[in-house]
């Protein structure tokens, strides 16, 4: 009894007084997500993450509404300033030359990633924020690029699917499930795992009823936040970087403790 109780009292603590935690993720700031998706959220009061590409014209373009949104709680994500990817990996023939990760220097790969931040900075006014891997690349040639980059967020998601408990997650790297017409039921049986396992769960979504390539459609995804909000007393439903903060303070206190 006293160990369920503490068990109980460790992943409350973590997750905000809550059975787990869930981020949604919304990759490459493209229309659809100021048209379709930051409504579908506000209506039903539910804060997420957007990783905006600062070069995208849909940054440029619609500049006040993406302020407005943080504003109004979500987080603006970096997601680099170019989209860089790794063109030299099988199935890649759609990265230009020009913004090919294997053909980028660490410094420059660092460097875009810190002009982004500034960009982001002008948009929100906030110092803190989470990053996104460009195609979940982590590394040019041998070296892992982030490492340098550590100190300017609160933490890296990555695109490897899995659920961890704190103390398990890394947060150069955070697990997410990438979403690809996946059904409404798939989605929350996803949640369903969480909550049992009292662990992060983070959705990663591109086009939501259209405008990408990669898409969930607005029923569905409509479903998902349904489900959310019927159980948002047992789940806490949170941006990024509230998450990722959070994390590294309880992963601190814990190796505090077992020293």
């Amino acid at each position: 009894m006293a160990t369920n109780f503490v068990a109980k009292a460790q992943y409350t603590s973590t997750w905000n007084d809550k059975q787990c935690a869930v981020v949604l993720t919304y990759d490459d700031a493209i229309d659809v997500d100021l048209d379709n998706v930051i409504p579908a959220l506000d209506s039903m009061k539910i804060k997420a993450t957007f990783y905006l590409i600062g070069s995208s014209p849909v940054v440029a373009k619609r500049i006040n509404e993406w302020r407005k949104a943080a504003k109004n709680g979500h987080e603006l994500g970096n997601h680099a300033l170019f989209h860089p990817c790794d063109g030299s990996l099988p199935g890649r023939s759609f990265i230009s030359p020009d913004h090919d990760l294997s053909k980028y220097t660490v410094a420059r790969a660092v460097d875009e990633i810190r002009i982004n931040n500034v960009l982001l900075k002008a948009i929100d006014g906030k110092d803190r924020r989470t990053f996104a891997y460009p195609c979940g690349d982590l590394k040019i040639g041998n070296e892992y690029f982030y490492s340098q980059l550590r100190n300017d967020f609160a933490g890296a998601r990555g695109v490897t699917a899995g659920m961890k408990q704190t103390t398990q997650i890394n947060l150069d790297d955070i697990n997410s499930y990438f979403i690809t017409n996946e059904s409404a039921e798939q989605m929350i049986d996803l949640v369903k795992k969480a909550m049992a396992n009292h662990s992060l769960l983070v959705f990663l979504f591109h086009g939501v009823g259209g405008g990408h390539s990669i898409n969930v459609s607005l029923d569905k995804h409509k479903k998902l936040l349904q489900f959310l909000k019927q159980n948002e007393k047992q789940i806490w439903i949170a941006p990024m970087v509230d998450v990722a903060e959070r994390i590294r303070a309880v992963q601190a206190k814990t190796s505090i403790i077992n020293r």
